[in-house]
């Protein structure tokens, strides 16, 4: 159940990532408070994630939740470049993501 609540945070991650682009410096204000709201639940769900999980793992598995899907958004809706080097540091990302779940208890 832990891992569920970490995938959610990180969704919610992604969301309050692309929130921050779309609310053009906290000037938007419905995108501003989408932002805000998106990273109290996503923070919330962290901390629930981590009562069973360990820190180290949690944290790093959030963050890249965030940063890929963040990655993949600013590419196909922001038309951002998608380049070898890019999609390679994508993937080790990804690896390590795996890498953490795998070695995790």
């Amino acid at each position: 159940m832990s891992w569920i609540v970490l995938l959610l945070a990180g969704a919610f991650e992604v969301v309050w990532a692309v929130g921050l682009k779309v609310s053009e410096g906290f000037t938007r204000p419905i995108a501003s408070l989408t932002t805000v709201l998106a990273m109290a639940v996503s923070v919330v769900l962290l901390a629930m994630a981590m009562r069973s999980l360990p820190l180290g793992t949690a944290y790093a598995v959030w963050t890249g939740i965030g940063a890929i899907g963040a990655f993949t958004v600013g590419v196909v809706w922001f038309a951002e470049p998608l380049t070898p080097a890019r999609v390679l540091s994508a993937g080790l990302i990804v690896a390590g993501i795996v890498g953490l779940k795998l070695s995790s208890a």
